[in-house]
This record gives structure tokens, sequence and C-alpha cells, in this order.
């Protein structure tokens, strides 16, 4: 399930493309062909702000750029044609559902294959990843989480008391500490991982867990007692057993 994740942490954005095959085949909603972008669409795209796509960025679109699940479940990724240069010089490829926050390559990264990502959440752009193709990972990892099948998911609110049980009983991934726009002045976003299992910690505030299947996601729920916003009720239970 996370081939590839390590290298691409090292800085091999080649391999963060093939993590992402393993990652969504292991979820059972591989990346196949087809998923991507038309390099046609793409080439509109660039003429339309004028400049090459970063490599990294063109990957993605042509990788699984057509997966709405995997972009757009609650934040975009901005479609080619759409693509556009803010007043400040940024290239804005992906925005928060309700507009309150966009990530975008700041005009000195423009030329790079990978350059670093900028967000802006109102008040002026701030680093948010050091390379592109790490960001475009984890937008796949939350966006997948957000567009699962309810059943292989939940959420929970955190305290002192389960941030610490996370932190001991799950292995943290080596992915960056990510910001939080919701909480820039918070810990920021780390992902962790069990058996069959996705987790993030948005902030040390809210939990998100992503499992292969209900059993793994209630593996968790019973590590972490709380108020699981998902929790089935007997019915639903018997349902799934049948």
């Amino acid at each position: 399930m996370f081939d590839g994740l390590d290298e691409l942490c090292a800085g091999d954005r080649h391999r963060g493309w093939d993590f992402v095959r393993a990652l969504t085949a292991a979820f059972g909603r591989p990346v196949v062909e087809g998923d991507g972008i038309d390099a046609a669409l793409l080439q509109v795209g660039e003429d339309r702000i004028g400049f090459p796509l970063p490599a990294a960025l063109r990957e993605a679109y042509l990788l699984f750029g057509r997966r709405r699940d995997l972009t757009a479940t609650q934040d975009s990724l901005v479609p080619p044609q759409s693509l556009e240069v803010d007043p400040d010089g940024v290239l804005v490829f992906r925005v928060e559902a309700q507009g309150c926050a966009s990530w975008g390559v700041s005009g000195r990264g423009i030329g790079q294959d990978d350059p670093p990502v900028v967000m802006n959440i109102g008040d002026g752009w701030v680093p948010y990843s050091d390379r592109l193709s790490l960001a475009l990972v984890e937008m796949v990892m939350a966006e997948a989480m957000l567009s699962a099948d309810e059943r292989n998911v939940d959420d929970l609110e955190l305290d002192d008391t389960a941030n610490a049980v996370v932190n001991a009983a799950f292995a943290r991934l080596p992915l960056p500490v990510f910001p939080f726009w919701a909480g820039m002045d918070g810990p920021g976003v780390r992902w962790f991982a069990g058996p069959d299992v996705l987790l993030r910690n948005h902030g040390d505030t809210w939990l998100s867990v992503h499992g292969r299947t209900p059993a793994a996601v209630q593996a968790v729920r019973e590590r972490l007692p709380g108020e699981w916003q998902m929790v089935p009720d007997d019915d639903e239970d018997e349902e799934f057993d049948d």
C-alpha cells in the first residue's frame, strides 16, 4: 500500500505516482488508463496562462486528472482550461470548497519541475510544501478519504488523551507536516497508518480515518473511545453482515 512513499519523501516525484497507484489499488479504486486528462487539454491550459506547467503538475493531470474522487470531493484541483495566475503572480492549481483557501506555485517556482507550493487563506501567500509532488499526493490521500464509502471512514474530535494514543499506537508516515488551513497557528496536518487504515490528524483537533474495510475502522474506534461521527447502528450492521 505504501510502495513509493519513502522515495517520494526523499525527493523522487516519479515514485510518488507509483504510491498513488498502489494506494488507490489497495483501497479498491485503482488509477487506471484513461483516468488522466488529455494532453491536448493541458496545452489549452498552458496557452491560457502563457507558459508550460511544472512537470509535477502536468504528470498529475495526465495520471489522474479526471478522477474527481481523488481531486475534487471537497477541495478542487483546478481544471487545466481554468488555470489562472493571480495578481501576485501565483499559478493557482487548487481551491477549497468554499473559497477559504487556495494553493499555488509562485512565479519564482514556475520554471521548476517540482517547485514549492504556497497557500493563501485570505491574508497573503505563505509556504505550504517544499515540493509540488508532495502536495498533490497528499491531496489524493485526503480526497480519497472524503469520497470513500461511509462504512470505511469515520471522524473523531481529538483531545490530549486521544492525541497521545494516536502518536503511540499508529505509525507516523514520512510525509512532512502540512499547514492546516483552518488552524494555521496549530501543529499542522500529519498522517499515520495502522493495519489496513490511514489516519489524518488535522492540527491535533480532529482525526479522520480511512479503512480498507469497516472492520479496520472499527479497530481504530476500539483503540480510541470517543464520540465517533459515523458509527453504524445495529440495523446497518445486520444488513452489512447479510
